[in-house]
C-alpha cells in the first residue's frame, strides 16, 4: 500500500530535518506543515518529537494541530509517532503534569534515578518486537537510537508492540488500529530505522 498524502506535523520543536531526510531517502513525497487542515487531509500523519511535553501540548492546543491529530486517528488515518510523538498520544505526562492528546489510555513516567542508571536514556538499545503486521521482517532483537528521560506506560498491555530495558522494561513501540508509535528515533537509527519507517509507510494501517 502506498502512503498517499504524507503530512509531517510541524509544532515548532520536532526533529524535522532528520525525518525529512529519512522520508526523502525512502522516496516518499511529503509535506511539512503546521496547518491543521493539511493534517486532516493527509492519508498518513507523521508526528516526530523532541522537546518537552507541556511546551509541545501548548502549541498543539493553541494551533488546533492537536485536534487535527485526534481527528486523523478517529478517522482511521495512518499515524506514525516518534519519540515525544510516542508519549503525547497517551492521556497524561509526569513532565510538567501535562494533559496530552489522550488517543490511548495511559501515562508517561520519568525514569526513577538509581545508582548506575543514566537519565536521560541515550544511545543504542535493543527493542524486542511483538507480532505486529507493520513489524514483519524486523529481527526480534534489533538496536535503535534513544534519547529520552520519560517513557510511555499504556493502560492496556495489548497495545505494546515492542519493549526495551533501561532500569525498567518499558513500552518502546505502541500500536493500536492505524496508529504505531516508537519511543526511539527511527530517523537516527541507520539502515534498521530506515527500513522500519519504510515498513510503516507500506503498512495498510
Amino acid at each position: 500500500m502506498r502512503p498517499g498524502r504524507v503530512a509531517v506535523v510541524d509544532y515548532g520543536a520536532g526533529n524535522l530535518r532528520s525525518v525529512q531526510n529519512a522520508l526523502a531517502r525512502l522516496g516518499c513525497r511529503h509535506e511539512v506543515t503546521a496547518d491543521p487542515d493539511a493534517v486532516r487531509r493527509a492519508d498518513t500523519v507523521v508526528f516526530p518529537g523532541v522537546g518537552e511535553a507541556s511546551s509541545a501540548m501548548s502549541v498543539l492546543v493553541r494551533t488546533g494541530l492537536g485536534e487535527a491529530i485526534r481527528g486523523a486517528y478517529r478517522a482511521g488515518r495512518r499515524l506514525i509517532g516518534i519519540c515525544l510523538g510516542c508519549q503525547v498520544i497517551l492521556e497524561r505526562s509526569e513532565e510538567g503534569g501535562t494533559t496530552c492528546l489522550g488517543l490511548l489510555p495511559g501515562v508517561v513516567r520519568r525514569f526513577a534515578p538509581s545508582p548506575g542508571l543514566k537519565v536521560p536514556h541515550m544511545g543504542w538499545n535493543t527493542v524486542r518486537f511483538a507480532g505486529h503486521p507493520a513489524l514483519r521482517g524486523v529481527p526480534p532483537d534489533t538496536s535503535f537510537y534513544f534519547v529520552h528521560s520519560y517513557y510511555p506506560v499504556p493502560a492496556d498491555a495489548r497495545v505494546v508492540a515492542g519493549t526495551t530495558e533501561h532500569g525498567v522494561e518499558f513500552a518502546s513501540c505502541i500500536a493500536s488500529g492505524s496508529l504505531i508509535a516508537f519511543q526511539f528515533h527511527l530517523e537516527k537509527s541507520g539502515p534498521a530505522g530506515l527500513a522500519l519507517l519504510g515498513a510503516c509507510l507500506a503498512w495498510a494501517g
